[in-house]
């Protein structure tokens, strides 16, 4: 099984339209492919949620209940709205849940939620951030970024902050991308110069697919 881990460089830049966008180039070349997200909030059920858009954009035929772990319904950080609910998210029915689906699919897209240090727990003896679920899944990493002002920082943070904690990094992807902006170009060159890191692909604000700038989207899925 191969898999694919996309994190951001913070909340509402497009993960989840983007993540949407992967899945249904993977199952437009008929990838048996499977989506799989560890806690979703804001949502009251998973139809609704994040990992819902993506199953619905992308035609994916899994379970639904299989799309996530933890479903919460306020829109609050995981690890507030857990502490609310007195739910807490567990690494083992995380790596559970994602071995499960990679049992039965040849890839597995996987979406975290917020920044990449979102706190999923985050209380007296125990501490799970999405650092954490990328190292217990051992998967690599795509960095959904804005194209707009402001990425360069945001992205090379992000990217710092991956790199220096272990974890492998594949590319960033730039959303609400448009190659008619000076700006968009100019910050997709710096992020490239800067993290000597590819821009993989951009993603336009009304696109269903990613625009590639360099090697089809199954080749940076990792085998685990």
């Amino acid at each position: 099984m191969r898999a694919l881990f996309v994190t951001g460089t913070g909340t509402d830049i497009g993960k989840t339209y983007v993540s949407a966008a992967i899945a249904s180039y993977m199952t437009g070349r008929n990838y048996n492919l499977a989506y799989y997200k560890a806690a979703v909030s804001g949502s009251a059920d998973i139809e609704s949620s994040d990992a819902g858009f993506v199953k619905q954009r992308a035609a994916l035929v899994q379970d639904t209940s299989s799309l996530l772990s933890f479903l919460y319904r306020e829109p609050l950080s995981p690890h507030l709205v857990a502490r609310q609910e007195n739910r807490f998210a567990s690494l083992e029915r995380i790596k559970n849940d994602f071995s499960r689906l990679a049992e039965k699919y040849d890839y597995v897209l996987s979406e975290g939620a917020g920044g990449i240090v979102c706190p999923v727990v985050y209380e007296s003896g125990c501490r799970i951030f999405y650092a954490d679920i990328i190292k217990a899944l051992n998967v690599p990493c795509v960095i959904v970024a804005d194209a707009g002002l402001g990425t360069i920082n945001h992205t090379v943070l992000t990217y710092e902050y991956l790199k220096n904690h272990g974890m492998r990094v594949k590319g960033v992807i730039l959303n609400r991308y448009d190659d008619k902006s000076l700006m968009h170009r100019d910050n997709l060159h710096m992020i490239e110069e800067i993290t000597a890191q590819r821009v993989i692909a951009t993603v336009g604000t009304d696109d269903s697919m990613p625009s590639l700038r360099e090697k089809p989207l199954e080749d940076y899925f990792d085998e685990v």
